[in-house]
């Protein structure tokens, strides 16, 4: 697989926590209460982080990575004939955003954010990327600890 399996576990590990964050900023009380000051909504976004890094990181890290996988060798499959990359990008974003359409708002924002992330990682990234892998879990568990040692001071 060429490198392809720990680029998209890097690709998971910072979509996923990129995603919690990017959603407790649009929606900081998941129960719709009314925010009425600044302070009470950086409290409810950085006493929601947390929570969404606990359901979005191993949902981004099992079905993202297996459908991101899915995308790009399907549509690498598809246009094999054709030696167009453009073209393959595109119907690969075509396929992860159909995989990404499960849980409409949700599951097709994280999808979009995977897809970028594993684009850019692609294009950029140099070096070990099975070193970077492993690496790359902490990005989630420092963001969760970070998070609820603040709630923890704050609250």
């Amino acid at each position: 697989m060429d490198g392809i399996l720990p680029r998209k576990f890097i690709s998971a590990s910072i979509s996923g926590s990129l995603f919690a964050i990017v959603l407790a900023l649009i929606v900081p009380d998941p129960f719709g209460e009314t925010i009425n000051s600044i302070s009470e909504y950086m409290l409810a976004f950085i006493s929601t982080v947390p929570i969404y890094l606990i359901y979005s990181v191993p949902v981004v890290l099992t079905y993202g990575l297996f459908t991101s996988i899915i995308s790009d060798k399907l549509a690498k499959f598809i246009l094999r004939n054709i030696q167009t990359k453009k073209i393959e990008m595109f119907l690969s974003f075509i396929f992860h955003s159909v995989f990404g359409l499960i849980l409409l708002p949700y599951s097709l924002g994280a999808a979009i954010m995977f897809f970028i992330t594993d684009r850019l990682i692609q294009k950029y990234h140099k070096g070990d990327l099975l070193v970077h892998a492993f690496i790359s879990l902490a990005i989630p568990l420092t963001l969760w600890l970070f998070f609820v040692v603040i709630h923890y001071f704050i609250y």
